[in-house]
């Protein structure tokens, strides 16, 4: 697998959270690829909303399509995201 960096970050709607495998699932419909992972980190200042981070190979094609489908899954699973891309398009 090639190496992996943060493509997207986000934090869910109050009250909202998504577990580790259904998020890698998520993802990697959205990607069209296993080869991808996700993080979680604590929300700052003890906040109950976490940051979630997803990785795939610097090297995924055709991003603006990639985050379209995020969108649209994150959207279908009635999840409200608060989205930040982290690649270069």
């Amino acid at each position: 697998m090639k190496h992996q960096i943060a493509i997207f970050r986000f934090t869910l709607g109050q009250g909202q959270s998504i577990g580790p495998t259904q998020l890698q699932a998520l993802w990697a419909r959205a990607c069209q690829t296993p080869h991808v992972s996700v993080g979680r980190q604590p929300g700052p200042h003890g906040s109950d909303r976490p940051t979630y981070s997803l990785y795939a190979s610097q090297q995924l094609p055709d991003l603006p399509n990639v985050e379209q489908r995020l969108r649209d899954l994150l959207d279908q699973s009635k999840l409200r995201a608060s989205l930040i891309p982290l690649h270069q398009r």
